[in-house]
């Protein structure tokens, strides 16, 4: 299909005066790009967003600015086409809660973000059309460029036994630090005292004593009246004394004293991340989910999970409910049975009467964007997902870097592979 280039060309406005009218050129195309055209209009006005978004940039000369805008209408042209041809969409609802993390992010509520851009001399419209077409982009390269990304679970391993794997990889943890400090010229008796000291605070610390009150009242170190707090540190930067003690620890963990110079240490983690190790409490649970459709309205699917939920209490074989009424396609036709559950995995609703529901209870009828469900824990285990986690960390870093590499090829593709026909800037 082609464009009428004589239809695109020309838009005149025609104004009158006392003796004659004469045609005034208002816009003209500047670029056909495949089935679209790029009018002058539109790249002057990016020309002046650009301009004006870097007031304190030395910019390139005129000439030069303007190919380089014009040559990224073109590709971001290409793209957008590409979107329409796979029918890629980006709702109202979705366009305004990308404009309103945006704000967000600038520190700005919608309204005053709205009054940032016309600041800028852009209107909120002009605005809106542009985070929806750069949605659009985003969208369209992630489905083609991730076409041409595939990371084996060799490059991971690869990845993991590097250097910079290993460094990426290290667990970190956020630690408190308590010092009973003894004199230079300590004798035994004041090492005693401090040995006794710290063997006490420990005590009360694992009793549930408050880690960085203690800290302020007790320490001896430089971050006492911090609480105690060290901050974020790598495995590999941890203190010589420590480094053996830490990793042993588990999250909210307290270490025996540990003698040193300068006194006894007493340290905390109050949080880790990265690493091998991740322990996270798993639930076994079945479920019975009961949707609305065209023969059960609102009202009597309340009712029937309702009545579901009676003769599970009072005895009947919840797998065998679950396989005659259960909606869930997944589960039903295996009694209900969803495995093993990680926190997080499901909707807050779900998740939050699992963790609520005992060990062999059934939970009351609740409601979530799916349907009614109710639902039985049938057991409970602590699961390290660690490495699993960090597998998915890992390739999740490939991709992005493989994406990176492989986004500017794929733009010079599709560039080369479409027409594109330039008009003469005079």
């Amino acid at each position: 299909m082609t464009i009428n280039h004589h239809l695109l060309a020309l838009a005149f406005a025609l104004f009158a005066s006392a003796s004659q009218a004469k045609p005034v050129l208002i816009d003209k195309v500047v670029a056909v790009v495949d089935n679209s055209a790029i009018m002058q209009s539109e790249l002057d006005g990016r020309i002046q967003r650009v301009i004006g978004q870097n007031r304190s940039a030395r910019l390139p000369d005129l000439e030069a600015l303007r190919n380089q805008v014009l040559d990224r209408l073109i590709q971001e042209s290409i793209q957008l086409q590409m979107a329409d041809r796979v029918g890629i969409r980006i709702s109202d609802a979705q366009l305004n809660e990308a404009i309103e993390r945006i704000a967000a992010r600038n520190g700005m509520g919608l309204a005053a973000f709205r009054q940032a851009m016309e600041a800028e001399g852009v209107s909120f419209a002009v605005a809106r059309q542009q985070i929806r077409q750069e949605m659009l982009i985003s969208r369209v390269q992630r489905i083609r460029v991730g076409q041409r990304i595939e990371i084996t679970d060799q490059d991971i391993d690869y990845f993991l036994s590097s250097e910079a794997g290993k460094l990426a990889s290290a667990a970190e943890y956020e630690l408190g630090h308590i010092l009973i400090a003894i004199p230079a010229d300590a004798r035994a008796s004041d090492i005693n005292n401090a040995r006794a000291k710290a063997e006490r605070l420990v005590g009360q610390l694992r009793g549930g004593a408050d880690f960085r009150s203690t800290a302020i009242t007790e320490s001896n170190g430089r971050n006492a009246l911090k609480g105690g707090d060290l901050g974020w540190r790598k495995e590999a930067q941890l203190p010589g004394i420590f480094a053996d003690a830490i990793p042993a620890l588990n999250i909210g963990g307290v270490s025996n004293p540990i003698q040193s110079a300068s006194g006894f240490h007493i340290v905390k983690i109050h949080n880790k991340r990265g690493g091998a190790t991740k322990l996270v409490n798993q639930s076994k649970v079945r479920h019975i989910l009961v949707k609305t459709n065209e023969l059960r309205d609102a009202r009597q699917a309340e009712t029937l999970i309702n009545s579901l939920y009676d003769r599970a209490r009072q005895g009947e074989d919840f797998s065998a409910l679950a396989k005659e009424f259960s909606d869930d396609p997944g589960s039903g036709s295996l009694g209900g049975d969803l495995g093993w559950v990680n926190p997080g995995d499901m909707v807050p609703e779900f998740d939050r009467t699992m963790h609520q529901t005992e060990v062999n209870g059934i939970s009351a009828p609740f409601q979530s964007q799916f349907g009614w469900h109710v639902l039985v824990v049938e057991g409970r285990k602590q699961t390290d997902i660690g490495k699993e986690v960090q597998r998915n960390q890992v390739r999740q870093l490939l991709s992005a870097r493989r994406f990176e590499e492989e986004l500017p090829v794929w733009l010079r593709k599709i560039r080369a592979e479409a027409y594109v026909d330039i008009k003469d800037a005079s």
